[in-house]
């Protein structure tokens, strides 16, 4: 902590001297090495007799001969910058593949624990350009403006992504075409915007806002050391299970939801409340939900699965039973069953964007 700044730079360039001798020893010559070995040994003894002036000589002396042995030119520049985006690419592809990796709530099935995308009518016009850049930001928030430029009608709504985290819609008409910042579910369900639908010239088609769905970290190490709890929000792949479609651009999607079931749980739903092994469900988040204050409403009686108040499912072995918090709203395994084992991906753990109340851990 109190060293000398020269000090600290003379050993630096000292470690450096001997890294360089030990990398170029083969390529360099006689001369050269020799007048390396001789920079190194001056300024540790230097250092040793504690010679300021010294000190300060001898290490110009070494980094210019450093210097000429190692010309920098801009391929050295293009090459350590190329290093370096390589290095941090393969960190990140390692930290995704093997402890976190980030995922996005598209749906309203965990809601209001976890937001999926929702959009808003609205027919006041847009913020100015600033405080639509700053809600963004912060809240994760888009502003549309869809207008009909003629007599028209829509005949399809094609789903299109960017990356992994931007969902458009592409309103194919019969004489125009619009690209919209929403996916085509929010744009039916929220702007009553569907195919047969007619427009007059200036006709509003959607304006309003859309917010993103909650953006999370999901931790894919844990559940290799540790079976996954009762309560857990977790992320499972959808391969596999009956019921569920593929999309043809994507695979089998993911799903979140809250893990209701582990393997020999004897499950059942008496609105609104959840009974595992006959007893109420123990637990902040389903306690939150059987609570049924709004905007939790309980637990809903499925279709296939806890479909009557008095009948119960055991989970099967290597099975796990996932239902969302929004039971009302969401497609879970009282529809098409457990998740088998092999399709579990992590808990989700952290909301880290948008920066609304969700922010934060997840309970």
């Amino acid at each position: 902590m109190f060293t000398p700044r020269h000090v600290k730079h003379s050993r630096l360039l000292l470690r450096h001297a001997r890294k360089y001798l030990r990398y170029k020893n083969d390529l360099l010559s006689s001369s050269d090495r020799e007048e390396i070995v001789a920079g190194i040994e001056n300024l540790r003894d230097a250092l040793h007799r504690r010679d300021h002036e010294r000190v300060h000589s001898t290490a110009d002396a070494l980094d210019k001969t450093l210097h000429r042995l190692t010309p920098v030119n801009w391929e050295s520049h293009w090459r350590e910058n190329c290093e370096v985006i390589l290095v941090a690419i393969v960190v990140a592809v390692g930290i995704r593949s093997y402890f976190l990796q980030p995922f996005k709530i598209p749906t309203g099935s965990m809601q209001p624990t976890l937001n999926g995308i929702i959009g808003q009518s609205s027919s006041a016009p847009a913020p100015n350009i600033l405080r639509q850049i700053s809600e963004f930001i912060i809240l994760g928030r888009n502003y549309i403006n869809v207008v009909s430029r003629e007599d028209d009608q829509v005949f399809e709504i094609e789903q299109k992504k960017l990356l992994f985290f931007f969902t458009f819609s592409r309103l194919v008409c019969e004489h125009q075409n619009f690209l919209v910042y929403a996916p085509p579910e929010t744009l039916t369900r929220d702007f009553n915007v569907f195919p047969g639908r007619t427009y007059r010239r200036g006709d509003i088609i959607a304006r309003g806002t859309i917010d993103t769905g909650d953006q999370v970290f999901v931790d894919k190490f844990s559940y290799n050391f540790v079976k996954p709890h009762r309560g857990d929000v977790f992320v499972f792949r959808t391969n596999h299970i009956f019921g569920i479609r593929e999309d043809p651009g994507t695979g089998s999607p993911f799903y979140i939801k809250r893990l209701a079931g582990l393997p020999g749980d004897r499950l059942r739903i008496d609105p609104p409340f959840l009974y595992i092994n006959e007893e109420k469900a123990e637990g902040f988040g389903f306690k939150r939900v059987m609570a049924a204050k709004p905007p939790y409403r309980g637990y809903a009686l499925g279709r296939d699965y806890l479909a009557q108040p008095n009948r119960s499912f055991t989970v099967p072995r290597h099975g796990y039973f996932a239902l969302g918090d929004n039971s009302y709203n969401s497609y879970d395994s009282r529809y098409w069953g457990p998740v088998p084992e092999e399709n579990l991906v992590g808990r989700g753990l952290f909301v880290y964007w948008p920066f609304n109340r969700h922010w934060g851990l997840i309970r």
